[in-house]
């Protein structure tokens, strides 16, 4: 069972908003999932990431893997120096 750090969409039709969650690679998008970890709001001006850095830190360091989307995030929000 592989660890997966990913966004789950939610939000309206033409209007998304994104839940950054720790999830089983294997669950659907949008399913089940272990813990929410922030948020990711596209639609703000800037766009608005909201992290929780410790609960990130023990993911991370208990070998949940980020997509490519993720790792862009959190490379460019700089909440985590040491993963970019």
């Amino acid at each position: 069972m592989a660890i997966k750090i990913r966004l789950a969409r939610m939000g309206a039709k033409k209007q998304p908003f994104y839940r950054m969650v720790v999830t089983n690679s294997e669950s659907p998008r949008d399913g089940k999932f272990i813990e929410i970890l922030g948020t990711y709001n596209p639609n703000a001006e800037p766009a608005k990431v909201v992290w929780n850095p410790e609960r990130l830190k023990k993911w991370l360091s208990t070998g949940a893997r980020p997509t490519s989307t993720v790792q862009s995030l959190i490379r460019s929000s700089g909440v985590l120096k040491e993963t970019a």
